[in-house]
């Protein structure tokens, strides 16, 4: 498995330009993501893997959101526990009766998005206004850093900083909301 530094060099090699770089560095997440979803979802081995593949995507498309001043694996480990906390949510949202009669693709009848929404809302509105606009900007809105900074006149710094603290709340906040 690689360390810290190495991946970390990929990772900014493949950001320069260097295409073999980042295969590397994505074929070496891949082992560190296998091992880290495997480990949390014992008995199913084809969700890992499906989560494996979903978080080399995020990583692939996210990787200019990466500042190198933070250790390289905190940033990738927090990509793959949002897809774990998403991939959980949705499985306690999975039809289990049988499907005779359902089209396929159809919806769940016991879950609405705007449920969803209003649950994502409701955390929200128990943030920091500035942590609050900047997940709502980066996160649902899908802007850039540099959009939100732009936006709100903060810097990007601010922005990345604000999403960090702001999300960390929000695991801490539906943390409490679980039941025991």
């Amino acid at each position: 498995m690689a360390d810290e530094a190495h991946l970390k060099g990929l990772l900014l090699q493949g950001l320069a330009g260097d295409d073999a770089a980042h295969r590397a560095f994505l074929t070496e997440a891949a082992g560190l993501l296998r091992a880290f979803f495997r480990n949390r979802l014992r008995g199913a081995p084809e969700d890992a893997e499906d989560l494996v593949q979903e978080t080399l995507v995020a990583l692939h498309t996210r990787r200019d959101s990466y500042d190198p001043q933070y250790p390289l694996t905190a940033w990738m480990y927090a990509i793959a526990r949002y897809r774990l906390i998403d991939f959980l949510r949705r499985a306690k949202h999975r039809v289990t009766a049988p499907i005779d009669g359902l089209e396929i693709g159809d919806a769940d009848p016991e879950y609405e998005a705007s449920d969803a929404r209003r649950d994502v809302a409701a955390l929200l509105d128990k943030l920091p206004e500035k942590q609050r606009r900047a997940i709502q900007l980066v996160k649902l809105d899908e802007k850039s850093v540099r959009e939100a900074a732009e936006v709100t006149g903060f810097t990007e710094s601010d922005i990345k900083i604000s999403i960090h603290r702001g999300l960390k709340t929000l695991m801490r906040l539906m943390a409490q909301e679980q039941p025991t």
